[in-house]
């Protein structure tokens, strides 16, 4: 820490500090504590302050269970309602350079995760680009449904990222940002949350472009009928009554925190949660409204990684050696029992991706990615080209080699190369830093810094990326070599055209 910075915004002063190169501002609140009875109500401005406020730490991160992704890297992170809905600010001028604003959104299954846990100073550095990342309410405090509670708001925590884009919008200027040329990103849940800003009348205005990093919305998403198992599901847990909100609003966070589930499925007595579709903040399913044209004056950049579900079968769910042919027909068909299928269709996928997959496991992982996420990445695509020209797909495919190279192209996995940390090994989603991983993920930041000032990818350090089209389907693969294929992997994005 070399120096101290004091930047006044529209609630107050804030000091935070030059290191390396970047000026950082950590932990500023953009909305009021959500506690007492402002707990799952939509956000309110936060109360101004008159002394100077520190921004040299982060915030204790948004109430949610352990993670197994961050337990890895770190010891648990505090947790509060009270100091928690805070962001975080790179840059590298507090002048009138104006410019272009990256706004990161971060994943987690809307149940965990923070805007802490990645770095915005090497994009900052790479491509003199003002990063936002911010943290949002999680799992029943940001995305409880209660259909029986008159004027219950079920998307809080979609409406605490609408709040603090119109705080980037109201104050990036002091930053050294122009509030005229903000792209959002976001990975996993991030991009499901990217989906749903894309579709809302709210956040309208307050973005000029998006890109979706292993997003899963489809036309299944956001049903109210989910919604209402999960409330259910929880309030039994609790001991509450249906509609006895007041009860819920004076459970300590930790004790709500307990009886949340990580990574199971449904089926199993998880309590999952996500945006819900609302006529008040989310009116339309997300993939309809775009496919209708809500978004045509955003410029898009989508993808997903390769071997996405590798992470959950092996990773988190510590794999299967016993992946018999019959249970990938049992898991297949559950999956295909989700959106309207059965299990025909399951075998028919089955015997197309058998035969460029080994095992029963390997078939599991591919359908598996596909139906959660490269599918409706080209589906999202598909939709937004008919409106928006600047609409542009990749895929990410380069092979962790961390424990045998098991893990293949995995989920979150490309994280590591869009903000460039790389460790001095591989170990889980972070790559290690050796010439090849360099290269890449210098290639990969100049194509997102590229599209988020431009509305373009392309650069000179990677081949030329025409618009995404029915026509031709082209795609950048991100992967030892960057290289540009036509519709990728083609006969199983033509299994699904009438599943998915």
């Amino acid at each position: 820490m070399e120096e101290k910075y004091i930047v006044k915004t529209k609630s107050g002063r804030i000091q935070g500090y030059f290191n390396r190169g970047v000026i950082k501002f950590k932990g500023i609140p953009y909305a009021a504590p959500p506690i007492g009875n402002l707990r799952f109500k939509p956000p309110v401005p936060v109360e101004p302050w008159d002394n100077i406020r520190d921004a040299t730490k982060y915030s204790r991160v948004c109430p949610q269970p352990s993670s197994a992704l961050e337990e890895m890297f770190s010891d648990p992170l505090p947790q509060s309602e009270e100091d928690s809905l805070t962001l975080n600010v790179w840059t590298q001028g507090l002048d009138d350079k104006k410019r272009t604003v990256m706004f990161f959104v971060h994943g987690g299954a809307f149940r965990t995760g923070s805007g802490r846990a990645l770095d915005g100073s090497r994009l900052v550095l790479r491509g003199d680009v003002v990063v936002v990342s911010f943290n949002y309410r999680l799992g029943p405090f940001g995305f409880l449904y209660m259909p029986d509670v008159p004027n219950a708001t079920p998307n809080v925590g979609l409406l605490d990222m609408v709040t603090a884009l119109k705080w980037v919008r109201e104050n990036i200027t002091q930053f050294g940002g122009d509030p005229e040329d903000i792209t959002i990103f976001g990975e996993s849940a991030g991009a499901f949350a990217v989906n749903c800003l894309l579709a809302m009348p709210a956040a309208k205005g307050l973005f000029k472009r998006a890109i979706v990093q292993s997003g899963y919305v489809n036309k299944f998403s956001c049903q109210p009928s989910a919604g209402i198992k999960t409330y259910e599901t929880l309030i039994e847990r609790l001991g509450i009554t249906k509609g006895d909100v007041e009860s819920l609003r004076n459970i300590p966070f930790e004790k709500i925190t307990e009886k949340l589930s990580n990574f199971e499925d449904m089926s199993q007595g998880v309590i999952n949660f996500t945006p819900t579709i609302d006529k008040d903040t989310l009116p339309e399913n997300p993939y309809e409204a775009v496919k209708n044209g809500f978004a045509e004056d955003i410029d898009l950049f989508i993808g997903s990684n390769l071997d996405e579900s590798k992470m959950w079968t092996i990773w988190v769910s510590g794999g299967d050696n016993n992946f018999t042919e019959e249970k990938l027909l049992r898991r297949t068909t559950d999956l295909m029992r989700l959106i309207d299928q059965n299990e025909a269709q399951s075998k028919e996928l089955i015997n197309l991706y058998e035969k460029t997959r080994k095992t029963p496991g390997d078939i599991f992982d591919a359908i598996n990615t596909d139906y959660q996420f490269r599918i409706p990445s080209i589906r999202l695509a598909e939709a937004q080209s008919k409106h928006q020209p600047n609409t542009f797909m990749y895929l990410f495919s380069w092979k962790t080699p961390w424990e045998g190279g098991k893990y293949g192209a995995m989920h979150a996995l490309e994280l590591s190369f869009v903000f460039g940390i790389l460790l001095a090994e591989n170990k889980g989603i972070y790559a290690e830093k050796t010439e090849e991983t360099q290269k890449l993920s210098e290639q990969m930041m100049d194509t997102w810094i590229s599209f988020a000032r431009t509305g373009n990818p392309n650069h000179d350090n990677i081949p030329q990326l025409t618009p995404y089209d029915l026509k031709k389907r082209a795609t950048i693969i991100f992967d030892k070599e960057v290289t540009i294929e036509n519709d990728p992997y083609s006969d199983e994005r033509i299994a699904w055209e009438n599943i998915l």
